[in-house]
């Protein structure tokens, strides 16, 4: 269950009384997207404007700081995973920008003195703080806190009231849930929400008082990434402004070898464009966002579009390698999949990546999956038990007597073993064939 949270719609247990004017959200129209995880440093993944005093963290910090207000400092505090006494530091690292797509978080009400978490979807348009790797981390309206959402983008069921009714172009298979970028960033490429053309390198830790000003419709040429590591791929798309995305969706390990890209190198795109990795072996990773993570089923595939359909393949299962996707179209700043961030298939939850659900500070870097339970299949040979095959209990044994050394021969054999097989006998996966969110990092 997930929380609509509509823009201008003021929060009924804020940190922070939003009558002083702490932020200002915006009317903004969401570009056409799939949904999905989108890493937090990808181009055009936030907004900007002219006028980009919509966050007064100085006042923030000022409340917060304030012995008056010591216990919700305390309490805001906790459910960043930081101390009160690192408040300060903290929002001098925080940027102000604007959501472009409805977001997913973990938001967090003021009741009773403590941070009271609960999942929420944020429409677009709303002002927010992000951290130094892109993360969501303060509404700006009403100062409470966020952090990664961790269940599975597919299965919400979004709650709207009175209050927050449903808005125009709300679409369940375009919202997004944001994973941290690979490494810390040194500034924001945002994208303004007022004139499109426009694009905004914001420092991070600023307020918009630094901001340069580039232009989105310049085209740029794809490098020659082959044979280099998803993650440096990924770090090299970003500084050209464009995207990264997984064949088959999903978001490797930043290890992982890319072996082509589509379109190929020297192609030229527009700004915020996704270039689709095919990589070579090692497992896919969903992220923190995703929550439960399944592998794919096998020789799975959907059209492109097919939210429902299209799952990431999350889990800790081996990634086909040298799939392909078809690219996204000319002009459009939105990953090429509605499948980017879930997993279908058996469900058995896998490891996720990206910082737990209260985790540390988000400038951690998030931990490397692990393999995934390998539990043999359907088809394995069983032992000729009348037990349950998938007992772990040993076979009948002998009278608990020590048997007496005699020349004649057992009188039947040892059943044979439950033990499952080799982690080889997992069944193979394959990947769904549509692309998914970017995963970048901003030069």
């Amino acid at each position: 269950m997930v929380k609509a949270v509509a823009a201008g719609v003021p929060s009924l247990a804020p940190f922070f009384d939003e009558n002083q004017g702490l932020g200002r959200d915006a009317q903004v129209r969401a570009p056409a997207a799939h949904g999905g995880l989108q890493q937090g440093d990808t181009p055009g993944l936030y907004g900007g404007s002219k006028q980009p005093t919509i966050c007064d963290v100085v006042r923030l910090e000022e409340f917060l700081t304030d012995p008056a207000n010591e216990r919700k400092a305390q309490a805001w505090a906790a459910a960043l995973s930081i101390s009160a006494a690192e408040i300060p530091g903290y929002l001098g690292r925080l940027t102000p920008v604007l959501l472009r797509h409805d977001t997913l978080v973990k938001n967090h009400d003021y009741k009773k003195g403590k941070a009271v978490p609960f999942n929420a979807l944020l429409q677009t348009g709303i002002a927010i703080l992000v951290d130094e790797r892109g993360l969501p981390a303060v509404k700006c309206s009403c100062g409470n806190p966020l952090r990664p959402f961790e269940g599975d983008t597919t299965r919400i069921k979004v709650e709207f009231d009175d209050r927050n009714e449903e808005w125009k172009g709300y679409e369940k298979s375009s919202v997004v849930a944001v994973r941290p970028a690979t490494r810390t960033v040194e500034q924001l490429a945002l994208v303004d929400v007022q004139e499109a053309d426009r694009g905004v390198n914001r420092p991070v830790g600023t307020t918009g008082e630094d901001d340069t000003e580039f232009d989105t419709r310049e085209r740029r040429a794809v490098p020659d990434l082959t044979g280099t590591t998803f993650g440096q791929a990924s770090r090299r798309l970003a500084g050209k402004g464009l995207a990264a995305a997984l064949a088959g969706g999903g978001l490797p390990p930043d290890h992982a070898r890319v072996t082509a890209s589509d379109p190929p190198a020297g192609t030229e795109l527009r700004f915020g464009e996704y270039v689709t990795l095919s990589v070579a072996g090692g497992a896919t990773s969903g992220g923190s966002s995703t929550g439960t993570t399944t592998p794919p089923r096998s020789g799975s595939a959907s059209e492109p579009g097919s939210s429902e359909s299209t799952r990431d393949a999350s889990g800790s299962t081996p990634s086909t390698s040298s799939s392909s996707s078809t690219s996204p179209p000319s002009g459009s700043a939105a990953p090429p999949s509605s499948s980017g961030s879930v997993s279908s298939g058996p469900s058995s939850p896998g490891p996720t990546s990206g910082p737990p659900s209260a985790g540390p500070p988000s400038s951690a870097a998030p931990p490397s999956s692990e393999p995934a339970s390998s539990d043999p299949p359907s088809s394995s040979a069983k032992p000729p038990s009348s037990k349950d095959p998938t007992s772990s209990a040993p076979p009948p044994s002998p009278p608990s007597s020590p048997p007496e050394t005699t020349s004649s021969a057992p009188t039947s054999a040892p059943v044979t073993s439950s033990a499952p097989p080799p982690e080889t006998s997992r069944p193979a996966t394959s990947a769904p064939s549509t692309g998914g969110p970017g995963a970048t990092s901003t030069v």
